[in-house]
């Protein structure tokens, strides 16, 4: 009989894993939890899982290898759960969650019963959600990161890589404190920073109706990342308070140190401020996914014709590319239109892009 695998939380991130998993060992048993019930019976239709239970304890207490894909809140209440019931020794159990510091603690009451807890999150997402969106490629080349401690024996680290190595994700380990520290900055801080920008847009756009007409272009996509789980944030914050309020009070002062060269109209300062920015900026890995959910958007200049858009959209998909979001940016008489074109990955970016260039469409990407 092949081993049991146990994916507790069946959203876009569980599903995925599952179905990689699933990919890379077929001869285990795939079983799925979610509070939603629907989700499991669309879980089971889409292949995603073999069977699901409506207690997840009971398969627990049988399971070789378990997956927390649920937020952190709610995974730390499950490895509670797991501390007053029997698991087999040889388990490995592992999460999913933004931060790490607080679920690797509780983690380490469980290695005191025996039990292995390996943290661990992938850094990697989508703009859809739910697991009708599993997709086994999501986590492809991207990032992600191992935060074992000193109690776990290196043998449990190849351990979770060899379960997840159908990910085809590129490993890295950190200590937690260290991984909070580093994702503070480069995706926690900058959604909040992307929520505050948009509240102050909708404040203002309350009494000038105009604004919110002028941010449907570059504001909503320098903020995209403010569409995300409201709960997930909450999480993420409370979990990782002491790192971003420290953040954020350096964010302050760097913002009274840009008010304070402005006030003083020091041109020489503003100059210096952006240029650095700039050359920071693009000494940045291109082409490479990190821990903020890539672009990967293609814009296409369209003439002002009828059928044009189903010419473009019929063109990609006779080469069975999938569009996964298609907008019009700008279409109006005498002016040459724009689509913003939303694929799963940067290789059907570029596909795409090398197929409407041979059909005589000028195309470009943001870097």
């Amino acid at each position: 009989m092949g081993k049991q695998v146990l994916v507790i939380g069946l959203g876009l991130i569980g599903g995925s894993l599952a179905l990689s998993i699933k990919k890379e060992h077929p001869e285990c048993t795939i079983i799925g939890y979610d509070l939603d019930e629907e989700a499991c019976k669309l879980a089971l239709s889409l292949q995603v899982i073999d069977r699901y239970v409506t207690d997840y304890k009971e398969a627990a207490s049988t399971a070789d290898f378990i997956v927390l894909a649920t937020p952190v809140q709610s995974a730390i209440a499950i490895l509670d759960e797991f501390l007053t019931i029997e698991i087999k020794d040889s388990c490995l159990i592992t999460d999913v969650g933004s931060t790490k510091k607080d679920i690797v603690a509780k983690g380490e009451e469980l290695m005191a019963k025996g039990v292995s807890f390996l943290g661990g999150h992938p850094m990697a997402g989508s703009h859809k959600t739910g697991v009708a969106a599993s997709n086994e490629r999501l986590f492809e080349n991207a990032f992600y990161i191992i935060t074992p401690t000193a109690s776990i024996p290196f043998s449990k680290v190849i351990q979770l890589q060899n379960w997840l190595r159908g990910t085809g994700a590129r490993f890295i380990e950190l200590e937690p404190e260290a991984h909070d520290l580093y994702t503070g900055m480069v995706s926690h801080l900058p959604h909040i920073i992307a929520s505050a920008l948009v509240q102050e847009a909708g404040k203002l756009g309350k009494e000038h109706p105009i604004v919110t007409e002028l941010a449907a272009g570059g504001f909503r996509d320098i903020t995209r990342i403010a569409s995300s789980s409201p709960s997930m944030w909450r999480d993420i914050l409370l979990h990782n308070k002491e790192v971003l309020l420290t953040m954020l009070e350096k964010w302050e002062m760097s913002m009274k140190d840009i008010r304070s060269i402005l006030a003083q109209e020091d041109a020489e300062a503003i100059y210096a401020f952006f240029d650095e920015a700039k050359q920071l900026r693009d000494a940045l890995p291109a082409g490479k996914k990190g821990a903020l959910m890539p672009f990967n958007d293609l814009f296409v200049d369209i003439p002002d014709h009828p059928g044009v858009i189903s010419d473009v959209t019929g063109i990609l998909a006779e080469e069975k590319i999938s569009i996964t979001n298609i907008r019009i940016i700008e279409a109006r008489e005498d002016i040459m239109g724009v689509l913003q074109l939303s694929f799963r990955s940067k290789e059907d970016v570029q596909l795409a892009k090398k197929i409407l260039q041979e059909n005589m469409y000028d195309t470009y990407e943001t870097s």
